[in-house]
């Protein structure tokens, strides 16, 4: 493997400001860090090796040297941070645009924030508030061979998936203007064309029998849609709703 082409990635983004590190602890602390001294919208803060990578509810991010896209882009919307669900679920698709798009792989999503292939996890996103600007962490196992033990029957990467090694400076060009795109919608449209565009490309928003990890208990139903928040909708077996806020859903 060989690291980013980065002037080649520069060449075709003029303006954005990229940031790119050969080992870092986390895009993500880097790019609130830089938010905090005025970095334009749209700064990306990348690396070819994460020590330290960020997941959701406090999980690590496996970030193999030179196999994946770990970054970190600032973005500066005209939205409060209980938006932060929508943003999420417009990142997602987002990234699945830009994976099909370069890969010509078909992508799944599963609420709140992971892209599938073949029911594996190939790409995450993790989406923090950092007054005045949001943070989006986004990872994508793009040439990974192999993945550790406890995440061989959980992940998969463009690579496996498609049997050809994926261009990833294609692929974070395709991924910027993607957010972009739909960043642009979310603040000219409001959320409304977000939701739809989610449950359209999700298998998981819709009539789909489901087991959701809340920690301290673990319900399972069939989801109906999304609320106006970007939510998960449960039918519980009892046949009462539950909004679903967060956890790991997962089929039943």
């Amino acid at each position: 493997m060989t690291g980013l082409d980065l002037e080649g990635v520069r060449a075709r983004q003029p303006g954005r400001d990229i940031h790119w590190y050969g080992t870092i602890d986390s895009t993500m602390r880097e790019a609130a860090r830089l938010a905090s001294l005025g970095a334009t919208s749209g700064t990306v803060v990348g690396a070819e090796e994460q020590t330290a990578g960020l997941g959701r509810q406090g999980h690590s991010w496996y970030s193999e040297r030179e196999a994946g896209l770990y970054i970190s882009v600032i973005l500066r919307l005209p939205m409060t941070a209980d938006s932060l669900p929508i943003v999420t679920l417009a990142l997602g698709l987002a990234a699945a645009e830009a994976i099909s798009q370069i890969s010509g792989l078909a992508c799944d999503l599963r609420w709140p924030n992971d892209v599938l292939i073949d029911g594996r996890k190939c790409a995450g996103i993790l989406v923090q508030f950092e007054q005045p600007a949001v943070i989006a962490g986004i990872g994508v196992n793009v040439n990974h061979r192999s993945f550790p033990d406890d995440l061989q029957t959980l992940a998969t990467s463009l690579l496996i998936a498609s049997g050809r090694t994926q261009s990833r400076e294609d692929l974070l060009v395709q991924l910027l203007d993607s957010i972009d795109t739909h960043c642009r919608i979310l603040a000219e449209d409001g959320k409304e064309p977000i939701l739809r565009s989610f449950a359209h490309a999700s298998s998981f928003v819709q009539g789909r029998q489901v087991k959701v990890d809340q920690g301290h208990e673990i319900l399972e139903g069939v989801t109906e849609g999304l609320n106006p928040s970007g939510f998960l909708v449960l039918r519980r077996r009892d046949g009462k709703q539950s909004l679903i806020l967060a956890g790991g859903v997962r089929p039943a």
